[in-house]
């Protein structure tokens, strides 16, 4: 499946520190390799269809599946307390 990131996401990707935007960028792509597995620290997102977090430490990933077109949208990156909002 192909992984795509908005705008958003690579901003703050960028401004993590490289230790661990390598941490969520090996997670996102081992998600995007087999999306319809379960994986660790994911969790479908309450009141959106095919949307799911991913936890990694104290950061958080928001990302959407199109399964038609095969493509996993990473939406929203961010702390925990500021993601959500």
């Amino acid at each position: 499946m192909q992984l795509v990131f908005d705008k958003a996401a690579v901003k703050v990707l960028r401004k993590m520190q490289p230790k661990a935007a390598a941490a969520m960028m090996a997670r996102l792509e081992a998600i995007a390799a087999d999306p319809l597995k379960d994986h660790l620290n994911v969790e479908t997102m309450k009141g959106m269809t095919d949307a799911f977090r991913l936890r990694q430490g104290d950061w958080r990933a928001i990302y959407e599946i199109d399964r038609k077109a095969h493509v996993m949208r990473v939406i929203k990156i961010g702390q925990r307390g500021q993601v959500y909002r």
